[in-house]
């Protein structure tokens, strides 16, 4: 249960119903049959309740496989998206992991439902402030969240096992690169226009990166600068 406030009173409060459970199994269901494999991922996507993520009045609509405009021109990116990003990852339990674009904190909800030390920066103030406050009542006290240029990365935590960015990237961010261990993976949507490539970036050593390319998907772009 979780009470929203306007204007510094509440004035709803929001539950997580069986219904939504069911509505979240179905969703589990449409994203194995897509092709998302890994368990933990989708037992994190069934447990997370994503019409809190949400602006209210697309409340009824949560469990759909679709974006959702969150305010500020950002949107939510649908569930197979953010299964699919997560998978690349290859994430591992206590992995520390740089999120560029927080956005409504969902995306940041399932790597800590996945046992990763999130660290999470959001350009649009409001959206992060919103993003913070929804997972503090969630208790993730794995992750923490920032204010600031998504292109400058956070170097005084790095360096980082996993990076994943989650707007269209027109290039690499090379200061992002630089705080990604050896070994390390980075995921990004790359490219401008309506539709970007999803990449995965490996450091091989401190100067030698593997990089591979996979489907097509559609992202809000990823600006430099912050947005009060």
């Amino acid at each position: 249960m979780l009470s929203i406030r306007r204007n510094g009173a509440y004035f709803y409060t929001m539950q997580d119903t069986f219904r939504h459970q069911g509505l979240r199994k179905r969703l589990v269901q449409e994203l194995r049959g897509e092709g998302i494999q890994n368990e933990k991922i989708l037992k994190a996507i069934e447990k997370i309740p994503r019409h809190f993520y949400i602006e209210t009045v697309f409340g009824d609509d949560a469990y759909e496989n679709k974006p959702f405009p969150i305010g500020r021109g950002q949107t939510i990116s649908n569930p197979y998206t953010v299964a699919y990003q997560t998978e690349l990852l290859d994430l591992q339990e206590g992995d520390k992991v740089l999120e560029i674009g927080t956005g409504s904190g969902y995306q940041s909800a399932v790597l800590a439902e996945l046992g990763a030390d999130v660290y999470t920066i959001e350009r649009h103030q409001p959206l992060s402030n919103k993003a913070k406050k929804i997972l503090n009542h969630f208790g993730y006290s794995n992750v923490k969240t920032f204010y600031g240029d998504g292109f400058k990365g956070l170097p005084a935590d790095a360096p980082f096992d996993k990076i994943l960015i989650t707007a269209a990237a027109p290039e690499i961010p090379k200061e992002l690169l630089k705080q990604l261990k050896v070994n390390g993976i980075m995921v990004i949507p790359f490219g401008e226009g309506d539709t970007q490539k999803m990449i995965r970036i490996k450091r091989l050593d401190n100067n030698e990166f593997e990089k591979e390319t996979f489907s097509t998907f559609t992202f809000v772009p990823m600006l430099k600068g912050v947005v009060d």
